[in-house]
């Protein structure tokens, strides 16, 4: 039978079915959104409460018992010391109301929850293991008490042989805790896959619906197809042209409908690219281009107006410049620097690092989110400084050359030093003049590890916070607990020797002589110290911080330290 419906009216009666399909599918699909949140808004008010409420008893529990048996070492001391007796009161106490508090919350949860929920035999066993906890610290209370008076009294034979059992019983305890956070969390991990599963299920009717929609959509753009195809093509090809880096297309506005409004915006958006490439071409010999590109020219990007992160520092100062200059003319000078900055500032980059500034003759760069991942930046700033070191080598064979002196040329070194910790970046500066950088303890600290490779004779020095996040990944060597100046916190200073695995034979003996070294110095075993560190000698005899050290030990053994020598050498120098 043929047909007499119009075109439109096919369309439109198309368009109405696919319309009531979506409605009727956008229904269902309310339901069962309405029945994820229900489920979710169950995991959320009571499963998750339940859960930290569990882990909590369990953590209080083992304060608790910690502050008992500081509290019991304490009256068993030959001297008794007031304040650790009280210390140790005070949390016993907090943690036992503390428990008491958070095992009520449990059980008024367990209490609270849905009918729906109430069943299931694992929360019966939680409920029954918390119950049986609050019964058990009452007994446990009572004997601990007991213990408590027999160890004031003195009666501390008597008070250790009831020691056993109160400890059989807080073991005891401590299990049931364990046992009730384990069942708990498994509870909850099943009731959160179960919405997860939910949620797939509603997903997959979602992409039902989508897929309903952008066949509508297809059909209405079939409609129209003809009225939108030569400027959207116009378009097309100005994009292409754009993305092969021609950047001085312009297309003519012929209409005042969408396609109209879209080609101006693609107008504007050509001269705001143009507009940035112009800043980029012109600042990126000034500033290091991802700067420029990720930050200054993205309005918005986190970190412009300054935060907290952690991120890893790196000062390289080339040695022997200072003398070398005297030698030189301005013009030389300034082609050694060139050379030397261009050759740094290229191996910086290629790890991902951020070259900050230019001091005199040293570099400052730094490593962190948005410019190199939060996991690796510590790992890639180790790289970038051994593939400082190995450029080096390039700069001491054109030195000859770049200075005119073919002969007797002065060698130069490197020296460097790392430092991983929280930082604050942004835009940092007075109302006319601003860079973007990093301030803050951990640049200092940096700043300060370059330096201490003068007093170690070392090439590169890592902070602990460094030396902690690349262990597994390179070759380390702890040297000292230092306190640089202007800093009161002591922190660990370590040598960086190489990838991991790359340790020859001689050099890991040589880490083994002054670990030996280092650990007798800071037991003040001045004797075996000082042995260990001229077996370094003789192993390496130009070993700095084996000669640093002892170079120390005839003061310390003139004026030795007090026994709670914390070991801590103190820089005066910058």
């Amino acid at each position: 039978m043929i047909s007499t419906q119009s075109i439109g009216s096919k369309i439109f009666g198309l368009a109405v079915l696919l319309l009531l399909l979506t409605v009727a599918l956008a229904v269902f699909l309310l339901l069962k959104a309405a029945q994820t949140r229900r489920e979710t808004e169950v995991l959320v008010r009571f499963d998750q409460p339940l859960v930290r409420s569990v882990e909590q008893i369990n953590e209080f529990g083992l304060r608790r018992r910690l502050a008992f048996e500081r509290w019991f070492g304490a009256l068993n001391a030959a001297r008794p010391n007031p304040e650790a007796i009280a210390e140790a009161s005070t949390d016993f106490t907090h943690f036992t109301a503390r428990i008491q508090a958070e095992s009520a919350t449990a059980l008024a949860l367990l209490d609270s929850f849905p009918s729906s929920r109430r069943q299931p035999p694992e929360l019966a066993e939680v409920r029954l293991l918390l119950q049986l906890i609050a019964s058990a610290y009452g007994t446990i209370s009572t004997r601990q008490e007991e213990l408590l008076r027999l160890q004031r009294a003195g009666e501390h034979l008597k008070a250790d042989e009831l020691l056993g059992g109160v400890a059989d019983l807080m073991r005891q305890v401590q299990e049931q805790r364990s046992l009730a956070q384990q069942k708990m969390t498994a509870f909850s991990a099943a009731a959160g896959e179960a919405i997860a599963r939910h949620q797939q299920r509603v997903q997959t009717l979602a992409i039902a619906a989508t897929i309903s929609t952008v066949l509508l959509g297809l059909l209405l753009a079939a409609v129209i197809t003809r009225r939108l195809t030569r400027p959207v093509r116009s378009l097309i090809r100005a994009l292409r042209t754009v993305q092969g880096g021609d950047l001085e297309v312009q297309l003519p506005v012929e209409s005042a409908d969408e396609v109209g409004a879209l080609t101006d915006s693609f107008n504007y958006f050509i001269r705001e690219l143009r507009t940035k490439e112009r800043i980029k071409q012109m600042f990126g010999k000034y500033i290091d281009p991802r700067v420029v590109e990720q930050v200054l020219l993205q309005p918005g990007t986190a970190g412009t107006a300054g935060e907290r992160r952690v991120m890893t520092v790196l000062f390289a100062d080339l040695v022997g410049f200072t003398a070398l200059c005297e030698r030189l003319t301005p013009a030389f000078i300034v082609a050694v620097v060139n050379r030397h900055f261009g050759l740094q500032a290229q191996t910086i980059q290629a790890h991902q690092g951020v070259v900050d500034k230019f001091i005199g003759d040293s570099v400052m760069a730094f490593w962190g989110p948005p410019f190199a991942p939060q996991a690796s930046q510590a790992s890639l700033a180790c790289r970038a400084a051994l593939a400082q070191l190995a450029v080096l080598e390039t700069l001491r064979r054109e030195l000859p050359e770049l200075i005119g002196q073919r002969q007797g040329a002065p060698r130069v070194d490197l020296r460097i030093g790392l430092a991983t910790g929280e930082v604050v970046v942004g835009n940092i500066g007075s109302e006319n003049t601003r860079s973007f950088t990093v301030i803050g303890d951990t640049v200092n600290l940096a700043s300060r590890l370059e330096s201490l490779n003068r007093l170690y004779g070392t090439c590169i020095l890592l902070s602990e916070g460094t030396a902690r996040a690349v262990a597994q990944e390179f070759e380390l060597r702890e040297l000292d607990a230092v306190a640089v100046k202007g800093k009161s916190e002591p922190t660990l200073v370590f040598e960086l020797l190489g990838p991991a695995g790359s340790l020859p034979a001689d050099q890991a003996r040589l880490r083994q002589l002054y670990a030996e070294g280092l650990a007798a110095y800071r037991a003040q075993d001045w004797d075996a110290a000082e042995s260990r560190f001229r077996q370094c000698l003789e192993a390496r005899p130009g070993d700095g911080p084996s000669r640093t050290l002892l170079d120390r030990l005839p003061a310390l053994r003139r004026t030795p330290p007090p026994q709670d020598w914390d070991t801590v050498f103190v820089a005066t120098q910058k």
